[in-house]
């Protein structure tokens, strides 16, 4: 395959192209295509924006009869029959109904649009510079959501001091350190050196940090924190939010309700660019215009969305979720845990790693990486030195293909023992 033209003239910072050196040309439900007509099931489902599978036929008749009937593209955040259509719908079948009461804002179309948008909104609302987030969480590359990411190596393309963020020790990292503790220490102490926040921002699973699962228990702790002190909890469910958890938004299953909650990826329906920062309405103290961007609300984006919704509740689509995560958890500790020891698994719903930090290679997840490949599987890694294989299939992946690319997965961790 000729890949002249991206080593030639494409940046040195593409990625993920590195692990995948084939040219692909279509992809349809759970599968990508290639130029010679290989094909390759999709475990890595564009991070999370996919999660309808590719070129949902349902979706696609309406973008595809939007377009052809001449329907607005770009509009800024003029009113839209195609938006007043979205909103209403979100609020009545989505919202409503889990007892959700949020304003809508459409920030720029991706997820650190979202990030960026609620940081503001914090920092207004309450008057404060700071915000606290924790250790192990990936919250986007603008800068202010790369001050909340924590990764090194995405700290460093920054050039600047990222600022104005306090890092929380996630729960996981020290079982014996009470962490909700440890923060209402911080407002207390007159020794602290530590500013109370405007806002704690948390993914509920911290995906790119490795598949950490929080309890249903942590979080609710979380909510009484951000109550008792006056402090705003902002979820970003960029990645694991529209039904990958097993519900739609991740944090139901806690029962609590977060002050703004980012969103973006597969609320774009068929993968179109498109964001969504909700919050609630005692929030909504934008001026006119003091938030802006020109790609707000992307029309196109905004159709698929609401096709996306309607695909997600008419199919039931968070029920094979949970059905699909059961036999996928059952896969990995029934087949893949007994491969070796040292190997430790966490997930939820159709999210899931495997955890290899305990196998003294540190190229251990890119061996098993190329296995899957050169077998047709696309997966990811993930967490501290990429030493976490991450699952992430199209929500609407079939049974059989799902068990199919985690015997390849397993096969691939076997070819990698061997070379222990």
């Amino acid at each position: 395959m000729n890949t002249e033209a991206f080593t030639k003239y494409e940046s040195e910072v593409r990625s993920y192209c590195r692990h995948f050196p084939v040219i692909f040309k279509k992809a349809k439900d759970a599968y990508f295509i290639d130029e010679n007509n290989e094909k390759y099931i999709d475990f890595f489902c564009g991070a999370g924006a996919e999660n309808y599978g590719h070129n949902n036929d349902y979706i696609k008749e309406k973008v595809i009869d939007y377009i052809s009937n001449d329907g607005i593209i770009h509009s800024l955040d003029l009113y839209t029959e195609a938006k007043r259509d979205f909103i209403d719908y979100f609020e009545t079948k989505v919202l409503q109904p889990r007892g959700l009461n949020y304003k809508i804002q459409f920030p720029g179309p991706t997820g650190t649009n979202a990030i960026e948008a609620a940081l503001k909104l914090a920092r207004k609302v309450k008057k404060r510079r700071t915000v606290w987030a924790l250790m192990g969480a990936f919250h986007g590359m603008t800068l202010g959501a790369l001050a909340l990411t924590t990764d090194t190596g995405s700290r460093k393309g920054a050039g600047v001091p990222l600022e104005n963020v306090v890092h929380i020790p996630a729960p996981y990292m020290f079982p014996k350190l009470d962490t909700i503790k440890y923060m209402q220490t911080l407002l207390d102490d007159d020794h602290s050196a530590v500013e109370k926040p405007a806002a704690l921002v948390i993914e509920t699973v911290q995906a790119e940090g490795g598949i950490y699962v929080f309890s249903n228990e942590y979080l609710q702790a979380v909510r009484k924190f951000c109550d008792d002190n006056d402090i705003l909890l902002i979820v970003d469910d960029v990645q694991v939010g529209c039904a990958r958890t097993g519900t739609y938004f991740s944090f139901e299953r806690a029962g609590i309700v977060p002050d703004m909650v980012a969103l973006s990826k597969s609320i774009g329906g068929y993968g179109f660019p498109f964001a969504l920062t909700l919050f609630k309405p005692e929030l909504d103290l934008w001026a006119p215009a003091e938030h802006n961007g020109t790609f707000r609300g992307n029309q196109i984006a905004i159709v698929a969305a609401k096709a996306g919704l309607e695909y997600m509740l008419n199919e039931k689509v968070e029920a094979q979720v949970k059905k699909k995560g059961e036999l996928e958890e059952k896969f990995i500790r029934e087949e893949i845990l007994p491969l070796d020891s040292r190997l430790e698994y966490r997930g939820i719903g159709l999210v899931w790693g495997i955890d290899f930090s305990k196998i003294p290679d540190e190229k251990f997840c890119d061996k098993v990486q190329e296995f899957c490949f050169e077998n047709k599987l696309i997966i990811e890694a993930a967490g501290r030195k990429n030493a976490v294989i991450k699952t992430m299939p199209p929500l609407t992946i079939s049974e059989d293909t799902l068990l199919e690319g985690l015997n390849v997965l397993k096969n691939a961790i076997a070819e990698a023992l061997k070379t222990l």
